[in-house]
């Protein structure tokens, strides 16, 4: 695992939060997994799903009643991420605020990480 001792691999705004503990409830699921897949115009992009529970390699952040589990292969793109969730007139979803991203589509859906991340 890319995991640091004693820092969690990404972190939570109290709109995530509250987010992902309406949809845990409102689904009946242990919680939602983030990952990622090849796609998009800039080369990657961001998955979710509800999940029922981990799988052994799959990292585990809680926080505040929120459960979000991250597939071993995502870890260390996601690593040092906030997940945000916005509402606005047209739309509304999670953002992803990851410091390893280096460049983004235009829609915001698809991005692009340091080839060095590849390397390890």
């Amino acid at each position: 695992m890319f995991a640091i001792p004693g820092k969690q691999a990404v972190t939570m705004t109290p709109r995530a939060v509250a987010q992902i503990v309406k949809l845990m409830d409102a689904k009946g699921h242990a919680g939602l997994r983030i990952g990622v897949k090849k796609g998009g115009c800039a080369g990657m992009e961001y998955t979710m799903q509800y999940v029922d529970e981990a799988d052994t390699n799959d990292e585990v952040v809680e926080q505040d009643g929120a459960r979000v589990i991250i597939a071993p292969m995502a870890q260390m793109f996601l690593f040092g991420t906030e997940i945000d969730y916005e509402t606005t007139l047209l739309e509304s979803g999670f953002r992803f605020n990851n410091p390893n991203v280096t460049e983004a589509c235009g829609c915001g859906e698809s991005i692009k990480f340091d080839d060095a991340l590849f390397a390890k």
